[in-house]
């Protein structure tokens, strides 16, 4: 989608790196002529004249033509396609950041829908539908030899009606069932708390346009928060499936002081990019910890490919999805659109990411935290006893401001328990920037 300089890492439709196809480009295109094979152009009009005469129901010749051309973009690869006039339109709707749906990023693979990573704060996230799910049925509806338009249009819908997902999840013995209810999704890409220990956290949702200055912003905001600069910063690109490529440069370039972030490579002219840092990092050499997971992709993979390659960044969690591959989007004389790959992406050391993924350079596994309560015999303390003496010289001067502290305390620890991925990046933050300190 064109937002800004016109390029996106990522769409509901299918995820990948979007380029608007501008009027030089076509005419590039046009004016480099290729030998057309007019054999099997023969074979397609034969084809086709008998299909819409003999087929066994009368068929739209429009339609027909819209299946062949589906069929020819479909064939390259998952993410170059055919987007009729309609589907052009939610498409547009969607790098708004407010559009009708579950809320996840979704692809192919062997025919179902996969779920490359659900949306914070939707109907997805909420009703438990984890990165890596395969979608074998919508409603009643099998999805084996649907397009991924297709499918996206059933899982599309008025806010406030039910969806029923079967779906194959790896370690599950058998397909679970899960509804849905679709809601208008609003996509807020950033939110930051700070830990401990002047230990700061963003997390990335999606890459969007103005996400670039609101991390900048949101750093600012956590250290006047904090009343001094950050001691260290993890940034959590966990389940972000991509967005838009500026944003990914400028999150990449905020840590940086120089140096090469991402570059493309194709076929055409227009395929090929580069892009620098400029001075300026907003954390002052501070130590950072990256977390990825399997449903990192595109945009989220620039960032990560980048400050590892740059060796700004611990990254740290388990390999990312793997898409490193960009798309040039022309919109056609009918409204509709065609999606084709173009080219690849490569991270600084000149990586290339397609199928292979961002690997950490330190794994997390994915484990299940359960909290063990105390037995009832067992941890006693002084205030457990029945009349205990009180503390008279405790000071309750400032009691309100205490239970304030004391609450978001207990919010931060109930978050660290349950994620144990974030517990584990806010202890190595703390150790490389207690390192730095002792270094210094």
């Amino acid at each position: 989608m064109l937002i800004g300089s016109g390029v996106v890492l990522g769409a509901l439709i299918a995820i990948g790196t979007t380029v608007w196809a501008d009027k030089e480009a076509v005419s590039e295109a046009k004016s480099d002529q290729i030998s057309l094979p007019l054999q099997e152009l023969r074979a397609f009009v034969e084809v086709f004249e008998r299909v819409s005469h003999d087929y066994v129901d009368e068929i739209d010749d429009k339609q027909l033509l819209e299946g062949a051309i589906s069929g020819m973009l479909s064939h390259l690869d998952p993410h170059s396609a055919y987007l009729p006039p309609k589907d052009f339109k939610e498409m547009e709707e969607h790098t708004r950041g407010e559009f009708g749906g579950l809320g996840m990023e979704v692809g192919m693979e062997d025919g179902f829908v996969k779920v490359v990573s659900p949306i914070d704060d939707t109907p997805a996230q909420k009703s438990g539908i984890k990165a890596g799910d395969l979608i074998i049925k919508l409603g009643k509806e099998p999805v084996k030899g649907k397009t991924l338009s297709e499918a996206v249009k059933i899982m599309r819908g008025k806010p406030g009606t039910k969806l029923n997902l079967t779906i194959v999840r790896k370690g599950e013995d058998a397909p679970l069932k899960i509804e849905i209810t679709r809601a208008v999704i609003k996509v807020k890409s950033l939110k930051q708390r700070m830990l401990k220990d002047n230990i700061g956290y963003a997390r990335i949702s999606q890459f969007q346009v103005r996400t670039g200055p609101d991390l900048i912003k949101s750093i600012a905001k956590l250290e006047k928060e904090n009343g001094a600069p950050l001691e260290g910063l993890v940034l959590d690109l966990r389940n972000n499936p991509g967005g838009v490529l500026n944003a990914a440069v400028q999150v990449s370039d905020a840590f940086l002081d120089d140096g090469l972030i991402v570059y493309t490579e194709g076929r055409i002219k227009n395929s090929k990019m580069r892009f620098e840092a400029k001075k300026g990092d907003v954390m002052n050499g501070k130590p950072i910890v990256v977390l990825i997971n399997e449903g990192s992709a595109s945009a989220s993979e620039i960032v990560a490919g980048a400050l590892q390659d740059q060796k700004r960044a611990l990254i740290a969690g388990r390999t990312s999805f793997g898409k490193g591959s960009v798309q040039t989007l022309l919109q056609l004389n009918n409204g509709a659109a065609i999606k084709v790959t173009t080219a690849r992406y490569y991270t600084p050391s000149g990586r290339s990411i397609q199928a292979e993924g961002i690997k950490p350079d330190l794994k997390i596994d994915l484990v299940k935290v359960e909290k063990v309560e105390k037995e009832n015999l067992t941890n006693i303390k002084e205030s457990d006893l029945a009349g205990h003496l009180e503390n008279s010289e405790a000071d309750t001067s400032n009691k309100t401001d205490a239970d304030k502290d004391a609450k978001k305390a207990s919010e931060l620890n109930t978050i660290l328990e349950k994620d144990y991925e974030l517990n584990e990046a806010l202890r190595i933050v703390k150790a490389m920037a207690l390192a730095q300190k002792m270094a210094n």
